[in-house]
């Protein structure tokens, strides 16, 4: 299966379906990890050359709390709820993005339904190769204490509602994310930074339901999805 980002895509073992969504490009070794210091975390948000053109977000995170945010899409608001305690710096880019209108006017590129349930977002270029002109490193302890797979293999059982971001291996996070629709098996090493509320799970579950463009198990999703606005707080 083709990839489908230059950076940040998600780069998903399919266990169930024995086969790989994959991505171009990487990060790199020297990215720095979050260090909690006396004022709380400090964040490193490395520029990648990729083209993209948002601000570096701030290196002190604004919350290290819970923070609710909205991705009003075509077919409805999905109110979220961003867990700054587990990934405050994944937090704060996402806050930061939003809050430049990032986000705004961007397509939902990619529906999975087969295998893993995800609806994934954050390109501007709805081509899954655009980012922000930056990455960060993984914060990974949401994933990390999730649930383990029957299935086995390592996987960890990524549960309906989840809000991950997607990548093209360690520590390239940009701007794409996914959206869990039901409980999908993944590696855990997707930074877990939110999840949704009931409401917005059935928006998306909705959205899943119209199967993608092609009809084929991964796609853009048949009912075009553009996100109008991403809001916080």
């Amino acid at each position: 299966m083709p990839g489908m980002l230059k950076r940040s895509l998600l780069t998903a073992v399919l266990l169930a379906a024995g086969t790989t969504l994959t991505a171009c490009g990487g990060g790199s070794d020297d990215t720095a990890k979050d260090s909690a210091g006396s004022s709380g975390p400090t964040c490193s948000y490395r520029e990648d050359g990729s083209g993209g053109s948002a601000h570096l977000p701030p290196s002190h995170p604004a919350s290290t709390g819970d923070t609710r945010a909205t991705i009003t899409l075509s077919s409805g608001a999905v109110p979220l709820t961003l867990h700054a305690a587990d990934a405050p710096c994944t937090v704060n880019s996402f806050v930061s993005l939003a809050e430049q209108g990032y986000f705004d006017g961007t397509p939902c590129h990619r529906l999975t339904t087969e295998g893993i349930y995800v609806l994934q977002c954050g390109d501007p270029t709805g081509s899954g190769s655009g980012g922000p002109g930056y990455s960060f490193a993984d914060e990974l302890k949401g994933a990390e204490a999730l649930k383990d797979d029957p299935v086995g293999q390592g996987a960890k059982t990524y549960a309906a509602g989840t809000v991950a971001m997607a990548n093209a291996g360690a520590d390239t996070n940009g701007s794409q994310f996914f959206l869990v629709y039901a409980d999908s098996p993944l590696p855990p090493s997707y930074a877990v930074f939110g999840t949704m509320d009931a409401a917005g799970l059935q928006v998306i579950k909705g959205i899943a339901a119209q199967g993608t463009a092609t009809g084929d198990s991964d796609g853009a999703p048949k009912q075009p999805q553009t996100i109008a606005k991403v809001s916080v707080g």
